[in-house]
């Protein structure tokens, strides 16, 4: 049941730390963003003191660079790799799973923090790895959430991980929890496999679909756009999460789908940014404090082939979003932008940069496909707001 009044929520934004360890990016993010009782550490690449990347054409190596250097961000935030609790793995080729998950399982020897793995290409072009996190602060809360009747992933990481009164879902794919088979078929046969494992881990939590607050969706082919939202509208039936779609590439060729999601215990409403309401996503979700704003494009007949115009429209939308929901660009904290072509990266950073102007939300860009078929750019951010 949708819940349209707020909890008990503080009269103001909740405090936003900007965290940098050595020098701060020259590019519009914080390296690492503190609010509330989370910390958001931006998509980082294995590069050294002068930017440059290392371990070029190992990916055992550069995994390893990215989660030391982002260890280093946590235990200046308070925290741990031991408390992160969601982590986001961009690799540029899936021939490269099996190496990064070997260097990466040691640092999780226990409870690893849920994950999605998708196959992007990078800003950088030597880059085989780009790595987000979220994570708790150090003596806060963090409880893995396993149904009984499953057995544990055969890769590292946990299926659900709640904090304070937020719970993150790992990537989801076609496969059974009981015994880790795939169970095959098409766009509409996966998106509901994914969708019952999402409501048996939500329920093993005391929650339920109803709570589910931001949703993310990889596809593959973009073709089973439609055929998807079909399925997935059937398991949202009213105040559907705020939500991202993009076209990416999964780590397993035997998926046509994968699917993340948050839920959160807080009151839950819907926020309007004024257009016409769509069936699949809310443009904003708010719970509690906290705000997530769907994937926003830019693109119309008059920023049609132009990244900085379609950038600064697709940022216009969100503050639209943002303004309904009562905050402001200086709430966000975190963000991602999905890019056609890492090339329009330098044109994307000179519209997005003076949004914000300073205190820059952590960040992760990639390169996607959108299935906006003129779309160049997609924004979805989150922000952490005062109570109305």
């Amino acid at each position: 049941m949708l819940l349209l009044a707020s909890l008990a929520m503080s009269t103001q934004s909740p405090t936003k730390t900007i965290i940098t360890v050595g020098t701060a990016p020259a590019s519009p993010y914080s390296q690492a963003v503190k609010v509330g009782k989370l910390i958001y550490l931006s998509g980082s690449l294995a590069q050294d003191a002068s930017g440059a990347i290392t371990s070029k054409g190992d990916v055992k190596g550069q995994t390893t660079r990215v989660i030391e250097r982002m260890r280093e961000l946590l235990l200046k935030s308070g925290s741990s790799l031991e408390q992160v609790v969601a982590v986001t793995v961009y690799l540029k080729s899936a021939s490269d799973f099996a190496a990064m998950n070997e260097v990466y399982g040691p640092f999780w020897p226990k409870d690893p923090p849920t994950r999605t793995t998708v196959v992007t290409d990078l800003v950088l072009p030597d880059a085989l790895v780009e790595i987000s996190m979220v994570a708790a602060p150090q003596g806060a809360d963090r409880t893995v959430i396993h149904p009984a009747s499953w057995v544990k992933s055969p890769n590292p990481y946990s299926y659900a991980i709640r904090t304070g009164d937020t719970v993150f879902l790992s990537g989801l794919v076609s496969r059974n929890g009981r015994d880790n088979s795939v169970v095959g078929g098409d766009i509409n046969a996966q998106t509901a496999v994914v969708l019952d494992n999402a409501s048996e881990l939500l329920k093993a939590a005391g929650l339920t679909l109803d709570n589910v607050v931001s949703s993310r969706i990889y596809l593959p082919d973009g073709a089973a756009f439609q055929q998807m939202n079909a399925i997935y509208r059937k398991y949202f039936t009213s105040a559907p999460p705020a939500r991202a779609t993009v076209i990416a590439g999964l780590a397993g060729s035997q998926y046509v789908v994968e699917i993340t999601l948050v839920a959160s215990t807080a009151a839950k409403s819907v926020v309007s940014d004024g257009r016409a309401a769509n069936p699949n996503l809310s443009a904003a979700i708010r719970a509690g404090n906290q705000v997530y704003v769907s994937g926003m494009l830019g693109n119309t007949p008059e920023t049609k082939g132009d990244v900085g115009a379609q950038t600064r429209e697709t940022l216009s939308r969100i503050k639209t979003a943002l303004t309904a929901a009562g905050c402001t660009p200086a709430d966000v904290y975190d963000s991602v932008v999905y890019l056609t072509d890492v090339k329009n990266f330098a044109a994307m950073n000179d519209a997005y940069r003076p949004f914000f102007e300073r205190d820059f939300p952590a960040r992760a860009t990639i390169q996607t496909g959108l299935v906006a078929a003129e779309g160049l750019v997609e924004i979805m951010v989150t922000a952490g707001c005062a109570a109305r």
